[in-house]
C-alpha cells in the first residue's frame, strides 16, 4: 500500500484525555549506541568504552537524542503510522531520567493528556501527549511531552 493509500485507524476522535496506549518494545545494543553517537552526538561516554568506564556512567550509554529517536520509532510504529497525524507543532519537554544502556529493552507508552478541536480549521484537532520510556527494570528512562495534529474523521466535522 502507498504512503498516501494507507490505512487510517487513528483520528482526532479517537483520542481522549487519560488514555494510555502501549506501544512495544526494542532493544537496545551497544552496536547502534555507537553508531548513533559517532554521527550524531560523539561524547565520549556514548563512543569510547574506555572513557565511558571513567565517566560518573561507569560504562557506555545511549546519547539521549537516541533514545528520543527510538521512541520515535516505536510512536510511529505502534500509532501513527496508522493514525491520520499531521505531525507536530513541537515538544514541550524531553527529560532524560536515567541512562539507557547496551541490553536495555525500552518499553514505549503514549498517553493523552489533552485535546482540543481546531476553531480555525475544522478538519482538524490538536493532541496532547506524554510518552514515557521505561527499562526493562521499569524505571522511567525518558519522558516526552509535547503536541500533534490529527485530521477529524470524515464527517465528524460537520464536512459532507
Amino acid at each position: 500500500m502507498s504512503e498516501g493509500m494507507r490505512s487510517v485507524s487513528w483520528y482526532f476522535e479517537d483520542f481522549y484525555p487519560g488514555q494510555v496506549i502501549d506501544l512495544g518494545e526494542r532493544h537496545v545494543t551497544e552496536a547502534e549506541i555507537i553508531d548513533f553517537a559517532r554521527q550524531f552526538d560523539p561524547q565520549p561516554f556514548h563512543i569510547d568504552a574506555a572513557a565511558a568506564a571513567g565517566s560518573i556512567y561507569g560504562g557506555v550509554i545511549a546519547s539521549g537524542w537516541h533514545t528520543c529517536s527510538m521512541m520515535m520509532r516505536l510512536v510511529v510504529d505502534g500509532l501513527m503510522a496508522a493514525s491520520s497525524s499531521m505531525g507536530s507543532p513541537g515538544l514541550d519537554g524531553v527529560r532524560w531520567l536515567a541512562p539507557v544502556r547496551a541490553g536495555d529493552t525500552l518499553r514505549v507508552r503514549y498517553e493523552t493528556v489533552k485535546v482540543k478541536p481546531s476553531e480555525s480549521k475544522p478538519d482538524r484537532g490538536v493532541v496532547w501527549s506524554k510518552w514515557v520510556a521505561k527499562n526493562q527494570h521499569g524505571v522511567d528512562v525518558c519522558t516526552i511531552e509535547g503536541m500533534g495534529m490529527f485530521l477529524r474523521r470524515p464527517g465528524a466535522a460537520g464536512d459532507a
